[in-house]
């Protein structure tokens, strides 16, 4: 079983329902890892595709929103309570295969765990 609490943004973090998060940079704890891709607003599966550009070499990630810490919409930019290290180390993301997948929203969950913002 999925945590929900992961899997939606914290109060805290400023996002709004209507906002369009596509070409947002995003920032982790210890420095920049690319700008959103695509986003779901879905309650209880709200996420991020962020692509990565060059820093691990082109791939996406997919980050629960309940690791956003913070959305700063006047200069479109996401901060994410996570490292770069955390995030490079999770489960392999592949948009084909694993939007929909349960299992894989499992995994992610286990690999970021619910000790973002505002949990």
């Amino acid at each position: 079983m999925t945590d929900g609490s992961l899997w939606g943004y914290a109060p805290s973090a400023g996002h709004t329902p209507d906002a369009d998060l596509t070409g947002y940079k995003v920032e982790a704890l210890d420095g920049h890892i690319g700008k959103v891709d695509k986003h779901s607003n879905d309650v209880g599966a709200q996420y991020l595709v962020v692509d990565t550009g060059p820093w691990i070499f082109g791939k996406e990630v997919l980050l629960p929103a309940g690791t956003v810490a913070a959305v700063d919409h006047e200069n479109e930019v996401l901060r994410v309570a996570r490292t770069k290290e955390q995030i490079k180390g999770a489960p392999e993301f592949d948009k084909d295969t694993h939007l929909g997948d349960p299992g894989y929203r499992d995994q992610l969950s286990g690999h970021y765990g619910t000790d973002g913002p505002g949990h």
